[in-house]
């Protein structure tokens, strides 16, 4: 055991670089997964929290106010109901912001859907004009309890008595109300109602809605919203930073693994003679397979402990979202295995491919084999000795030559080193597709930049005047957005109509072309799954109680309501209702416009008609992915450099038994050294164009295929640019060279006693 620890420290002294590559590697690697198990945590138990503390209801259904809801309670499924409660829509304004609501008449802090209080306190009859708004909308108006919210038009006033979580669909701007619970008496002359399902079996949400709708009737109904799509918006940004962390992390695991591999087996190679020397002083084979197993494994368990103990003290000192999934996931139940389990797991993986390569080392004989005189494919080939007769640099054939004469284990080199490179490739895609979401919008599905609605205070005319009249407006286009209940009456949809047959609505288009006749329109990935129908079908939907049919003859890119909405003209729907008003406005601005001041103008010249909000931008809420990236990048490229002093040890190693031949033939160091560096730099080439070939097509498939599991559908990746794959390539191939020059040089000026006896 002596014997072995003192060989182990020897070669420790003999590779510091090596270790400590292994080492950082290590932490990189397993911080990765820490941080993906964290966001896959935080982006699902949060919510899940909160809707077992409020006692959730499965389904939320919004009807008019003559539905008879009372039958609901006797429907197969039913566990209990909330409500009915009368709701009210209207827009409130706090600290200069405002935001549409729905009031909810709750006369009592119900047992089911009961929201948690986060601040201040429930609804008292002392106070009548007391409201408690939800903790998102909240945050959005700048409100806490003891605020006043006014309505804009009217003298009322309201008092935030308390905040409270909510496990319905959250507040999104311009988009989906803020959810305001208020006593009856608040809510004067409600709009419509809304009735609250808890089912016994979840999972019959679909049947129980279908169920709902044939009691109530489909002209009753006016949205329906479901703990899924719920469930879905709240892990939303979240678990798609997860799934980036874990994919890079798992990917990263497999390249660290390989280059431990290559870099023992390259050892072995370079070392046949001392391990033949420990055989015959009475090293066994299981001893020999354990100095480099445990080797390694103390390389990897040091990473994974100090990864882990980062993660543990200062990871929710992360700034951003890292840093409060962190803080949520460290109080978690499963918290203490997962700190445990995936920091082993790695160290495992890592010890698995150690001995793979360590099994090969136990195999060598005591007595060393001799070496061939002439390895195959050692011979120059035609095409290298007709290039040498026409003056081409030796350095540049003999380079060649040595990186691919021996192909098996060439091609293992070359793999090796793709695959981090290949990762670095994808992990840029993913960068530039972010890019393109904010410096290129209208490509992704947001043409527009503003979204605007008026009240009944100015006709469609006016509204549309008092906008185009602002000198940064390009173009206006009228809208209506509304629910409608989907075939088999399981689920509601977004219906939208957008401009008009003149002046249609610039909507991004990923397949098929424009809705230009009548009854045409596009819709979103997210609606042609939720309805298994493709471009060119013909759809039913039923919005109120009259049905509507459209012919979808494109399919749109929607970063909105998971892309669940079909879209048309105005006219289009007009022609279903005559008597329809538009209620939003999409405004596209000129190049270089200041949202910001744009909508502050239009918010003054409406005098508090207008309800003026900045379109969402999906990327927004990822602008912690580029951290992310960078992070991941720079893991990467520590891997790749582990593979390429790896490669640059073993083409120095061989490159002994040819010193002789090359300098009785004339060679010079300088040339013998350039030779090396050439056979370095190609390999490396070679890894870049594997790299580039797969890693394009690889990272429009994974980005593509996350745009369509969202309902945002395919057609949103972007790859890196030419100029910045070039980057990439030249600092590969001249990152490789560099490396290799110092112990190129090296080896080309040893004396020639050391050469003779490292050739005997």
């Amino acid at each position: 055991m002596r014997a072995t620890l003192r060989w182990a420290h020897s070669d420790l002294r003999t590779h510091r670089g090596e270790a400590l590559f292994l080492v950082l590697a290590t932490a990189g690697i397993v911080a990765s997964l820490l941080l993906a198990t964290a966001l896959f945590g935080y982006a699902t138990n949060p919510w899940q929290r909160v809707f077992t503390q409020s006692h959730g209801a499965h389904v939320w259904l919004h009807t008019d106010t003559a539905a008879d809801t009372g039958r609901l309670a006797e429907l197969d499924g039913v566990d209990a109901v909330a409500g009915p409660y009368p709701t009210a829509s209207t827009t409130v304004s706090a600290r200069g912001s405002r935001a549409s609501v729905e009031l909810r008449g709750t006369p009592e802090r119900p047992s089911v859907g009961r929201p948690p209080i986060v601040s201040g306190h429930w609804l008292d009859p002392a106070t009548p004009n007391g409201v408690v708004l939800e903790s998102r909308l909240a945050r959005a108006l700048l409100a806490e309890p003891g605020d006043t919210l006014t309505v804009p038009g009217t003298a009322r006033e309201l008092t935030v008595v308390g905040l409270a979580d909510s496990a319905e669909p959250r507040y999104r701007p311009g988009e989906q109300p803020g959810l305001v619970w208020a006593l009856p008496s608040a809510v004067p002359d409600p709009g419509g109602q809304v009735i609250g399902l808890r089912l016994t079996d979840p999972g019959d949400t679909s049947y129980a809605v279908q169920r709902a709708v044939t009691v109530l009737g489909a002209g009753a109904i006016g949205e329906v919203s479901t703990w899924q799509q719920a469930r879905a918006e709240a892990q939303g940004d979240n678990r798609l930073l997860g799934q980036v962390l874990g994919l890079f992390g798992l990917g990263a695991l497999v390249a660290a693994g390989l280059a431990v591999h290559g870099a023992i087996g390259t050892r072995i190679r370079g070392h046949l003679r001392d391990l033949s020397v420990l055989k015959a002083i009475g090293f066994t084979p299981g001893q020999v397979v354990r100095v480099f197993l445990l080797q390694h494994l103390a390389y990897a368990l040091l990473g994974a402990v100090a990864a882990a103990a980062l993660a543990e003290a200062l990871g929710s000192r992360i700034p951003g979202r890292l840093g409060d999934a962190v803080g949520v996931w460290q109080g978690l139940p499963g918290h203490t295995v997962a700190l445990l389990v995936i920091p082993a797991g790695a160290v495992l993986f890592i010890g698995a491919t150690t001995w793979l390569a360590a099994w090969r080392a136990g195999r060598v004989p005591p007595v060393p084999v001799p070496r061939p005189a002439a390895t195959p494919g050692g011979r120059l080939s035609g095409v290298a000795r007709r290039a040498l007769g026409v003056r081409i640099p030796p350095a540049l054939v003999l380079g060649w030559h040595k990186a691919f004469t021996r192909r098996p284990r060439s091609l293992a080199t070359v793999a090796r080193l793709t695959l981090p490179l290949l990762l670095i490739v994808v992990a840029m895609s993913a960068w530039t597709t972010l890019d393109r979401f904010h410096s290129r919008p209208e490509q992704i599905g947001l043409p527009t930049t503003l979204s605007v609605r008026a009240d009944t205070g100015l006709t469609d005319r006016e509204a549309r005047a008092l906008l185009e009249r602002d000198p940064q407006v390009a173009a206006a286009y009228p809208g209506v957005e509304t629910a409608a209940l989907v075939p088999g009456q399981t689920a509601t949809i977004a219906l939208r109509g957008l401009g008009t047959h003149q002046a249609p609505y610039p909507y991004t288009l990923a397949e098929g072309r424009p809705a230009r006749g009548a009854d045409e329109a596009v819709a979103g990935q997210g609606l042609l799954d939720l309805l298994n129908v493709r471009v060119g079908d013909w759809v039913r939907m039923t919005v109120g109680d009259q049905p509507q049919i459209l012919h979808i003859v494109g399919r749109s890119i929607e970063p909105e309501n998971a892309g669940r909405v079909i879209s048309t003209s105005l006219d289009t729907l007009r022609a279903n209702d005559p008597g329809l008003r538009p209620t939003l406005y999409e405004l596209r601005l000129d190049p270089g416009a200041d949202p910001s001041e744009v909508a502050d103008r239009l918010a003054t010249a409406g005098r508090g008609h207008l309800d003026v909000h900045t379109v969402t931008n999906p990327a927004d809420g990822l602008s912690p992915l580029r951290a992310v990236v960078a992070g991941l990048i720079a893991v990467l490229a520590l891997i790749g450099l582990i593979e390429l002093l790896t490669a640059i040890g073993g083409t120095v190693r061989e490159s002994e038994r040819d010193l002789l031949a090359l300098k009785a033939i004339g060679l010079s160091p300088r040339q013998i050294t350039a030779i090396t560096v050439t056979a370095t730099g190609l390999t490396a080439l070679a890894a870049v164009l594997a790299a580039t070939a797969l890693g394009l097509p690889l990272a429009y498939w994974l980005i593509d295929a996350q745009g369509r599991s969202s309902g945002i559908g395919a057609g949103i990746a972007q790859g890196p640019s030419a100029p910045l794959m070039l980057l990439l390539g030249a600092a590969a191939v001249l990152c490789a060279a560099a490396l290799a020059a110092v112990p190129a040089a090296r080896a080309a000026r040893r004396r020639l006693a050391d050469t003779l006896s490292a050739v005997a």
